[in-house]
């Protein structure tokens, strides 16, 4: 299979080494930058499920052509627009389907619009990954799992080729016959932690430590699941299960990368993909989201200081 991997960071990065390693023909579309860096290093990638070493090959948006099986993109929401510009020279008379690991569902709407839904694969990863201060990609963890599936009987042989080919990479990889409650899945559990992180600046055991902090996540959690259940996504008791798991753990130390980034001083977040459209979402079914609301209202007041300050 023939895969252009929008972006070779973090993410694309990581999953176009593991299919590089699965057998696939990997190109990276990335800014000169990131080419110069690839060019000069290698794509690294540190994983306690294996390291991935070697040059790579990669192009710019001016050199596509429509020549590519699967596009996979992979970067933040937020870059979707100028994503979507950039591979429109490998966009041609027949579309290539497309593969997003972006966090929400919105995205889907936005792609749909674009390149009709029949081309849209249904994507969920379960990964932490980060590009340390060399350009390198560091996995975290050791969990990293994907979850893809085709959200149209056209799409189905797609997808399940991309499923066969990942499936010979290391981690987790499941062909879903419900892709859409997938991604409603993850974009909950996200969600509903990213939210509160953000909106305490704390981890989830920090969080947990305060007189409050378990009363107003288990308000955090049923604000979003409201949300999914009205949208004709209900969240199955199992799903809720592991999602209070993660979420009510007193020692948890996790918190959702959208807080590292604030804290860091990040330009730019996906507080709209993961945050705001929860509240665009409950105002179509006049349900009330309060902490929603007040978590995003700090979100975009941190995006009006960095505006002001021009980071």
């Amino acid at each position: 299979m023939k895969i252009l991997v929008v972006g070779a960071g973090a993410i694309g990065g990581y999953y176009g080494a593991r299919l590089i390693q699965a057998g696939a023909d990997v190109t990276f579309l990335v800014r000169p930058k990131r080419a110069a860096a690839l060019a000069e290093r290698g794509l690294q990638v540190h994983s306690p499920l294996g390291d991935f070493s070697g040059h790579v090959r990669s192009i710019n948006a001016a050199s596509l052509q429509p020549d590519y099986d699967l596009i996979l993109l992979s970067c933040k929401a937020y870059d979707l627009d100028a994503a979507l510009d950039d591979i429109q020279g490998a966009v041609g008379e027949h579309t290539p389907h497309i593969l997003p690991f972006l966090n929400g569902v919105g995205v889907y709407d936005q792609l749909d619009a674009r390149y009709g839904k029949d081309r849209v694969i249904g994507g969920v990863s379960y990964i932490a990954t980060m590009l340390d201060a060399q350009g390198d990609i560091r996995h975290l963890a050791n969990t990293d799992v994907v979850i893809v599936g085709a959200r149209t009987d056209a799409a189905a042989a797609k997808a399940q080729a991309f499923h066969t080919l990942i499936a010979q990479s290391p981690g987790v990889r499941t062909l879903s016959t419900d892709i859409e409650q997938a991604l409603w899945n993850k974009w909950m559990m996200l969600a509903c932690g990213a939210l509160m992180n953000c909106l305490m600046r704390g981890t989830i055991g920090d969080i947990l430590g305060t007189q409050d902090g378990a009363r107003l996540m288990h308000q955090a959690i049923a604000e979003c699941l409201s949300v999914a259940k009205a949208e004709g996504h209900p969240i199955s008791r199992e799903e809720v299960r592991k999602l209070e798991e993660r979420l009510l753990d007193v020692n948890s130390k996790w918190a959702a990368s959208m807080m590292r980034d604030i804290a860091q001083g990040a330009p730019r977040l996906e507080s709209q993909a993961i945050v705001g459209d929860l509240i665009t979402r409950a105002t179509r079914h006049d349900i009330d989201v309060p902490l929603i609301r007040a978590s995003y209202c700090h979100l975009q007041v941190y995006a009006r200081q960095q505006a002001a300050t021009g980071s």
